[in-house]
């Protein structure tokens, strides 16, 4: 999808352009902005998430990823801009990442934080890009005129992309009142936060029981433009390892993350989904197993909310999890650089070693550290695995057996990391 100029925007400004020697300076300055280090475009990805009430969504990843690619393309068209024609009044223009994130605030009822957010990175823009025009001239009438034109200019494209995000978002909003997949998740919404509903009445207007037994998962993407087939391609996949055609329930929670609940008492195969995935690039899949009744299916939706914020806080590159597998890494992750220590002090120069000897060591105390058991674990011989233990201690800061618990949690919080 390519960028949208919004046909509701008010017309550009018209304003006297600076003159010849100010035009120079700007350009060199917007030259200087798409070369910003990555420390600055950092500060303006936590502004935006920073203000009251983003808290769930800053941990979303399929929003926090579409919210940093929004911020660094509104920077470069007004750095490119500006390149081109220093002092010009800059067109706004709707990306499909502030397009999908405005949708999800409206179908959230928290429009206000979108604006809020873009003025708390306007501030941060604005301030490092007085940085930048201190640094290229100490004149102090070239510095007044510079700071004078350009904080119209940044103001006047802000102003014009929020009132584009705006007349999207309220379009939207008349849009989505008689959608099927918004009363569908609002019934759902309405059971998650404990809110009293009949539950005769939800399970029909669902299609769903919810006094079954329940299981959860949740599908995402976190790439740019992506498309809701692929996450029923993969929701295809996940539903057919139950073995029938058990009766599910399919939320489209926004453009890239679809929620599923399905009547079943067992999860599937975590290992046979992990393969299947690998004919999905990209699409990640977090399970949550629940109960009966109500209550089952909030818990096991929560589960598998916990299970995704897990991954992403580690940056996992594994496409499936599951929030059984994770409830040990789920307590210790939520500080990820103190977890990183703990991990590091733990393993010592373990961290950097082949991962067949990290996974043998791991295999070897899953198994109550019976090598044999292990062995069979792994599909590899029990000598092999032997000579890989013995180098693993080796490599330990300490002697394992004085130290199992910790090394276990450690090898088993590495084994979900991107570093591993």
């Amino acid at each position: 999808m390519l960028e949208s100029e919004p046909d509701s925007a008010p017309p550009l400004p018209h304003w006297a352009r600076p003159s010849a020697r100010l035009r120079e300076l700007w350009r060199q300055g917007a030259e200087r902005v798409l070369n910003a280090p990555p420390e600055w475009i950092d500060e303006m990805d936590n502004a935006s998430v920073s203000q009251v009430g983003f808290g769930q969504i800053a941990e979303d990843p399929v929003m926090m990823a579409a919210i940093k690619r929004s911020n660094r393309a509104s920077l470069i068209r007004w750095a490119a801009a500006n390149i081109e024609n220093p002092g010009a009044p800059v067109p706004p223009a709707l990306t499909p990442d502030m397009m999908s994130n405005g949708l999800e605030l409206v179908r959230r009822g928290k429009t206000d934080l979108m604006f809020r957010a873009g003025r708390a990175v306007q501030d941060i823009a604005w301030q490092k890009w007085m940085t930048i025009v201190f640094s290229l001239t100490d004149d102090a009438d070239e510095l007044k005129g510079l700071l004078e034109h350009s904080a119209r200019s940044i103001m006047a494209y802000a102003d014009g992309n929020l009132h584009a995000i705006s007349a999207y978002m309220s379009a939207e909003q008349e849009k989505l009142s008689s959608n099927t997949h918004v009363d569908r998740r609002e019934w759902v919404t309405r059971v998650l936060e404990g809110v009293s509903v009949d539950i005769r009445e939800a399970s029909r207007r669902l299609g769903y029981r919810l006094n079954g037994t329940h299981q959860a998962a949740i599908l995402w993407i976190e790439e740019a433009e992506s498309e809701l087939s692929r996450l029923d391609e993969a929701a295809e996949t996940l539903i057919a390892l139950y073995g029938q055609t058990p009766v599910m329930l399919r939320v489209i929670a926004n453009t890239a993350t679809v929620w599923l609940w399905i009547n079943d008492k067992s999860p599937p195969h975590l290992q046979r989904l992990q393969a299947y995935l690998k004919d999905h690039p990209g699409v990640k899949i977090a399970l949550g197993s629940g109960d009966k009744g109500v209550e089952g299916f909030r818990r096991a939706h929560l589960d598998a909310l916990a299970a995704q914020r897990v991954m992403s806080r580690l940056n996992s590159p594994a496409q499936a999890a599951s929030f059984d597998s994770l409830r040990l890494v789920a307590l210790m992750s939520r500080d990820p650089e103190a977890t990183l220590r703990f991990v590091n002090h733990t393993l010592g120069e373990l961290v950097h070693a082949p991962i067949a000897l990290k996974r043998s060591l791991l295999a070897f105390l899953q198994s109550g550290c019976n090598a044999t058991e292990a062995a069979e674990r792994l599909h590899t011989h029990r000598n092999t695995v032997i000579k890989r233990l013995d180098r693993a201690q080796e490599l330990l800061p300490g002697p394992l057996d004085t130290n199992r618990l910790h090394v276990a949690a450690a090898l088993e919080a590495l084994s979900w990391m991107a570093a591993d």
